[in-house]
């Protein structure tokens, strides 16, 4: 989140074209959810998924409201939405590997108790 903050403080948006400003939303969002889950997940279990997301769509907001306070850049809810974009991708692809291995482990408890 740091790293974030420390982004978003740097005044204009460089020579990056546009398509890299809305693919490095979408990763850096997508990987700050998959940490919230990694660090959540153990104490909280499958409402870590929820929690996750709230967490990384919060920061998502106040990371535009701060860059609207950031000489030579701007408040965009077009980012909030990609960044939301890569949070849900993220969980939905953590969710579906857990899901997946669950099954797995059923399966070979099954085929062992027969």
């Amino acid at each position: 989140m740091a790293l974030i903050f420390w982004s978003s403080a740097q005044s204009g948006g460089g020579s990056i074209p546009e398509w890299g400003h809305v693919l490095a939303h979408f990763l850096e969002y997508a990987l700050l959810a998959a940490l919230w889950l990694w660090a959540l997940r153990p104490g909280m279990g499958r409402g870590s998924y929820a929690v996750a997301a709230l967490i990384t769509v919060a920061y998502a907001i106040s990371d535009e409201f701060h860059q609207s306070f950031v000489p030579g850049r701007f408040s965009d809810p077009f980012d909030v939405f990609v960044d939301a974009l890569g949070a849900a991708t993220a969980l939905g692809l953590a969710y579906l590997a857990y899901a997946r291995g669950r099954a797995s482990t059923r399966r070979t408890q099954s085929q062992s108790d027969g």
